[in-house]
């Protein structure tokens, strides 16, 4: 019986381990998928991930679905004069190698969010590739201050989005 009990226990472990690396379809792995809580009644939200394209050809993100909102979208930032803005792109590219989507960078917008993010709390996520098809995934909500999602773990934090705009995001 305690043999029973090991052998459950490693594998458990094993698959937890597996969980945590990320999501997979052909050779596009998804991992660290997180979001920020909401702050406030707050009705727009995002989800910023690691997309590792471990083939020999180019990949595009095309599209993402989530229930936990009215719209999904492909988001990025562009300055316009000396305001950071936030505008919906139709595709983010996903080269051969890594690609971050990241505060201040390429990431998946929640438009009318259903509920507001809660610390501790995961969705669902399917992000839809050219070639690869769909990943289903979960994204873990962290705090509103969050800025990676390997915060706090010895990994390399991501940039501070509002020191790095200065505090002039605007959204169109």
């Amino acid at each position: 019986m305690k043999y029973t009990n090991i052998v459950m226990a490693t594998l458990g472990a094993g698959m937890m381990i597996f969980a945590s690396a990320g999501a997979m379809a052909d050779d596009i792995m998804v991992k660290n998928a997180w979001a920020r809580a909401s702050a406030g009644m707050a009705g727009a939200g995002a989800a910023f991930m690691e997309i590792e394209n471990m083939g020999g050809q180019n990949d595009k993100l095309i599209s993402a679905s989530s229930d936990i909102s009215a719209k999904t979208e492909l988001h990025t930032h562009i300055m316009d004069g000396d305001i950071m803005r936030m505008r919906q792109v139709d595709f983010i590219p996903v080269p051969s190698g890594s690609t971050e989507l990241r505060p201040g960078g390429y990431h998946v917008m929640f438009m009318g969010l259903k509920n507001m993010l809660v610390e501790g709390t995961s969705f669902p996520l399917t992000l839809t590739f050219e070639k690869a098809g769909n990943i289903d995934l979960t994204v873990n909500v962290m705090s509103p201050a969050a800025k990676g999602a390997m915060e706090g773990m010895g990994h390399k934090n991501m940039e501070k989005m509002n020191k790095a705009h200065g505090g002039k995001m605007k959204h169109n």
